[in-house]
């Protein structure tokens, strides 16, 4: 059967109207071509292609798959009417026969149909995702051209023109941008007052922020670990969740793309460092560490201090080892040596013995304010740069 233009054209058009207003393009030759599969079985397998063709455009223009079916069903159901078997009012027989091809021809163009759609919806989302890593990629590696990336950021939405923190959230188990957490932790950081972009590196979840103030990082970091650990009144490191136990590094708020890569920065910095002085806060601020940064800015000038003041501690019964641990306790309980023991499990007067142990050897008494400065900022730098487990 060849259909007259004007005929496909107006099912086309009416289709369109009842399957509000869809774009009649998206039908293509269906019209015309199911009006020939089911009068003479012609042209089916062209048919087949034209609507995978049509499902993969739907899908690129984000038309969804159910309006996109109803435009082709209320098509065939108006081409119907219009079959010879129908309109001349043949036989019964006649008409359940062409009732039969017309059912098939549809099932199968429908198949096609989303089967070109649904192919169509995982290259974008391919592209996305590819479009995304690389977009993440350039904005923490500092090498893309700062004009570019501020106009692609715009599309994933930010808007590097003001101020943003970064997050780094680093897990026992390696976050995928698969992982349940993503999304949760995206609800938490667009709760706050601006622009956020969440996403993942090297296993590790990277969250942008707007941050006009260190207030506002520090509360974009407590609705994160809300999320890590959503229940009790405080945050354990040593609790579990679907990515086991956590730390959050949390960079201090800058402007522009630049500061973005720069808080980055600070954030692993904060993780790095709080792993090597024996910190077990399970949030990290960079803003809190500047006295570690400090520390490991002149290498040689630690390295000497640690040498000269803690290096007879090695002479000690049982290594240096103990007595550094003592001396942090000590230091870490406002020089309170009661406290200290409690944290070490030790007696009062067995880490009593042990400080008086560091006055013999060293020269330097820890309940001296002047004297303790020295050996606490030589004790940091010892857990900084892994002495005496590492050599100097």
């Amino acid at each position: 059967m060849i259909l007259p233009d004007a005929t496909g054209q107006r099912i086309a058009s009416d289709a369109s109207a009842e399957a509000g207003g869809l774009d009649p393009a998206l039908l293509g030759e269906f019209v015309p071509d199911l009006a020939r599969a089911v009068t003479d079985g012609s042209g089916h397998r062209g048919m087949l292609q034209r609507c995978r063709a049509r499902g993969r455009d739907a899908a690129r223009q984000g038309v969804a798959l159910r309006a996109l079916v109803e435009v082709y069903l209320a098509a065939a159901r108006r081409l119907w009417r219009q079959l010879p078997a129908v309109a001349e009012e043949a036989d019964a027989p006649a008409i359940a026969a062409a009732g039969e091809l017309m059912l098939q021809a549809i099932d199968e163009a429908m198949a096609a149909l989303a089967a070109g759609y649904q192919q169509a919806r995982q290259s974008l989302v391919r592209e996305q995702a590819s479009a995304r890593r690389e977009f993440v990629d350039d904005l923490l590696s500092g090498r893309a051209d700062v004009g570019a990336l501020v106009q692609r950021a715009a599309g994933f939405g930010l808007d590097l023109a003001g101020s943003h923190a970064v997050v780094v959230v680093r897990a026992e188990r390696e976050i995928t941008d698969a992982a349940p957490i993503v999304p949760l932790v995206e609800r938490a950081v667009a709760a706050g007052p601006g622009d956020a972009f969440v996403a993942t590196k090297e296993g590790r979840l990277i969250a942008v922020f707007a941050a006009p103030d260190d207030d506002a990082t520090r509360a974009a970091a407590a609705r994160i670990a809300g999320v890590l650990q959503p229940t009790g009144d405080r945050v354990d490191l040593r609790r579990r969740t679907d990515i086991g136990a956590w730390r959050l590094g949390v960079g201090r708020a800058r402007p522009g793309a630049a500061g973005v890569l720069t808080s980055y920065d600070e954030a692993r910095d904060a993780l790095d460092l709080s792993g090597r002085a024996g910190l077990d806060e399970p949030i990290v601020h960079a803003q809190d560490l500047l006295a570690y940064q400090v520390l490991l800015r002149d290498r040689a000038a630690i390295a000497d201090l640690i040498t000269s003041l803690l290096g007879p501690l090695t002479q000690a019964r049982g290594g240096a080892q103990p007595l550094l641990d003592t001396l942090a306790a000590y230091f870490a309980a406002g020089s309170n040596t009661a406290q200290a023991s409690r944290e070490l499990h030790l007696s009062v007067r067995a880490v009593t013995y042990r400080l008086d142990r560091v006055r013999a050897l060293t020269g330097a008494n820890p309940a001296s304010p002047r004297d303790a400065f020295a050996l606490h900022a030589a004790v940091l730098g010892a857990r900084l740069l892994g002495w005496p487990a590492q050599p100097l």
